[in-house]
């Protein structure tokens, strides 16, 4: 079986700082990490591939040259393969351009049976390049994947939803989107290490992955952030004091009548 799996570097955002002039991200001495929903998605695929040995995984990212050194902890978890689109034509892509250059990348890859992806990443939070991939590759998908189990040559799912789940049932090749509560991502071993350090990391170009360079970068991207900023932190709240629930209910009246509330 061919899995592939796609992840992003994020910055670790309980360390990102706004800046206050330009409203933009400060990445400058921000450490940055694997996506923590791509790194539940590595792990369900490398469940699968601890019961079926001939299973090969591959990871696939796109972003600068510093991401190599995610791609090489993927490899030290238990990824064979990882590959690098890294290109100024790819830079400033939203979703929809990400999602055409990642396409292009798996299509050069080859074959595939599943396609795993993070719900979303902690520094957009968009959940939709996973689904932008399955349509633009033209297979079903599932989102929000909770639970997953492989049985010949099907696979059943439980979909997280708002107010409850589903079960579906699908065959290969699909796109699934994994949650944090699928797994708990494993860690890295000391052979692993080893191997992710002198592990040829592929970079491929927008030329390399014959993508069309009309529809990838910042031009081509529909959608722009034009200013990022923390909310406004919130005011002290009002501790409303009494014995009982009765009490309680009319000092809170009161204390509503008082600012003219009700």
């Amino acid at each position: 079986m061919n899995i592939v799996v796609c992840v992003k570097q994020v910055p670790n955002t309980n360390e990102i700082k706004i800046n206050p002039e330009t409203g933009t991200l400060i990445r400058e001495g921000v450490e940055s990490i694997l996506n923590h929903d791509d790194a539940n998605a590595l792990e369900q695929a490398l469940q699968i591939k601890d019961t079926q040995p001939d299973t090969k995984v591959t990871v696939i990212t796109m972003g600068p040259p510093q991401a190599k050194e995610m791609l090489q902890e993927c490899i030290a978890m238990g990824a064979d393969e990882a590959i690098l689109l890294s290109d100024r034509a790819l830079g400033g892509s939203d979703t929809w351009a990400t999602s055409n250059a990642l396409a292009a990348g798996i299509k050069k890859i080859g074959e595939y049976d599943l396609i795993f992806a993070g719900r979303q990443a902690i520094d957009g939070d968009t959940a939709q390049v996973g689904p932008q991939i399955a349509e633009k590759l033209g297979v079903p998908q599932v989102t929000y994947v909770k639970e997953f189990k492989l049985e010949a040559d099907e696979i059943l799912v439980k979909r997280a939803l708002e107010d409850g789940y589903e079960l579906l049932k699908l065959r290969p090749p699909c796109v699934l989107t994994a949650i944090k509560e699928l797994n708990t991502p494993r860690y890295m071993s000391i052979r692993g290490i080893l191997k992710g350090a002198k592990a040829d990391i592929r970079v491929w170009s927008a030329e390399d992955i014959g993508v069309d360079q009309d529809t990838v970068g910042l031009k081509a991207s529909p959608t722009n952030v034009f200013r990022s900023f923390t909310p406004k932190p919130k005011g002290k709240g009002v501790t409303v004091a009494g014995d009982t629930a009765k009490e309680l209910a009319e000092n809170l009246i009161k204390g509503l009548k008082e600012k003219h509330i009700i």
